[in-house]
């Protein structure tokens, strides 16, 4: 059956209808760009305010902390009241939170305000929703990663441009951009994104009595585990790869930008392989090989290191790795996860990637603290590897139970 297969009718900007590919795309696109734009930034943000790296780079892993804790709500508020409305507000406020990151005088002004930006992460989550509720199984995973892949096109250039931006006009240029960027998607969302989850009116505690159905099934923690250590691949690299670059490989911000995007390259490399084979593959065997890519270049990486080979160009290139496992493995897992029981696809969707995103946050932190210990780039590279090779153990073990049951 191809993608399309079972689609509803959709029209752009008319709300009446679900929303099309690329209102999906933007909405994801924000919030991936909320979170990577200015990390060639951060060295030049440290001198600006006055402070050491680390507590800089907790602007990443705090940022990542209240998204894990903002989707654990974003989910069942969206059951309930529709995927839509929430999304509108969340766009609305993180609009003010981003004024307020331009206007901080300090940076523990600032850091509050980069947290509160975290409310755009509904677009991450509702996003993944809003494809579950317009087309099941195998076509959601597809869906995703042609979503995902288009997506995957933010993160590729944020970087770049956030590189360009600081070197012409400062730090602050990311910020202005992304102010530009959230009135654009509030106006798109308003206008095309019409509502999925209209038959979803279950009560707050209606769901929370459902949630024992979600946190007792194995296969909805395998895959989410599975999600969580492959991106938590990703997410020390956003930690700790703007130090390697500038303070070990001593890059300019717009060249760190440049190579910063190399994961990115991957990751739509990855996410058309989901969506072109996904259907006929299935998705844990499509979980099981992206997490082997990453794992097998992560082992290559570090034994470049350890050899002493592994440059700006090993480094970062071996990272687009991590980019084809994460865009393989992650729009598997997700549907994996929405699968277990769709009727509480928001919820699904939001318990799934605070897991996931809380583990990105616990990573981040980790890949700045190993790097301030010295050694080179092999501590964040060592964690990357352990964080990989986890995500194989788990999704291997999602694949053996459902042998057992014969599923």
């Amino acid at each position: 059956m191809s993608p399309d297969a079972r689609r509803p009718e959709i029209r752009f900007l008319d709300r009446s209808t679900p929303p099309h590919i690329v209102t999906l795309v933007m909405v994801a696109g924000l919030s991936a760009l909320a979170m990577n734009i200015f990390l060639p930034s951060l060295p030049g943000m440290t001198e600006w305010f006055a402070t050491d790296y680390r507590l800089m780079q907790l602007s990443v892993s705090l940022y990542l902390a209240a998204s894990a804790v903002l989707q654990i709500a974003i989910g069942p508020i969206s059951d309930r009241f529709g995927r839509r409305s929430v999304l509108l507000w969340s766009v609305g406020l993180f609009l003010v939170a981003t004024l307020g990151t331009l206007l901080a005088p300090n940076v523990g002004v600032f850091l509050f305000f980069r947290m509160m930006q975290a409310v755009v992460a509904a677009g991450m989550v509702l996003s993944r929703a809003v494809i579950r509720d317009m087309v099941p199984g195998e076509q959601a995973a597809s869906m995703i990663g042609y979503v995902t892949m288009g997506m995957s096109v933010v993160p590729m250039v944020g970087p770049v441009v956030g590189g360009v931006l600081d070197e012409a006009f400062g730090w602050q240029a990311n910020f202005a951009l992304l102010i530009v960027l959230g009135v654009s998607v509030l106006w798109l969302v308003w206008a095309d994104l019409g509502e999925t989850a209209a038959g979803h009116t279950a009560r707050f505690a209606d769901q929370v009595r459902q949630y024992p159905e979600l946190l007792t099934s194995p296969r909805f923690w395998g895959y989410c585990l599975a999600a969580a250590f492959t991106s938590g691949t990703f997410f020390a690299y956003l930690g700790g790869a703007p130090y390697v670059g500038s303070e070990i490989y001593r890059m300019p911000p717009s060249l760190l930008g440049l190579y910063f995007a190399a994961p990115a390259i991957g990751y739509a490399a990855g996410n058309y392989i989901s969506g072109r084979y996904s259907v006929a593959v299935g998705l844990n065997r499509m979980v099981l090989a992206g997490t082997a890519i990453t794992t097998a270049g992560m082992l290559l990486l570090a034994a470049l290191d350890l050899a002493g080979l592994a440059g700006a160009n090993a480094f970062f290139g071996l990272t687009i790795a991590v980019g084809i496992g994460n865009g393989m493995a992650l729009p598997n897992a997700n549907a994996g996860m929405l699968s277990v029981r769709p009727g509480l696809a928001g919820t699904a969707s939001g318990l799934g990637g605070a897991i996931m995103i809380g583990g990105g946050a616990a990573l981040s932190a980790l890949a700045g603290w190993a790097l301030g210990l010295g050694g080179g780039a092999l501590p964040l590279i060592g964690l990357m590897l352990l964080s990989s090779a986890a995500s194989v153990v788990c999704i291997l073990l999602v694949i053996r139970r459902a042998r057992r049951i014969g599923a």
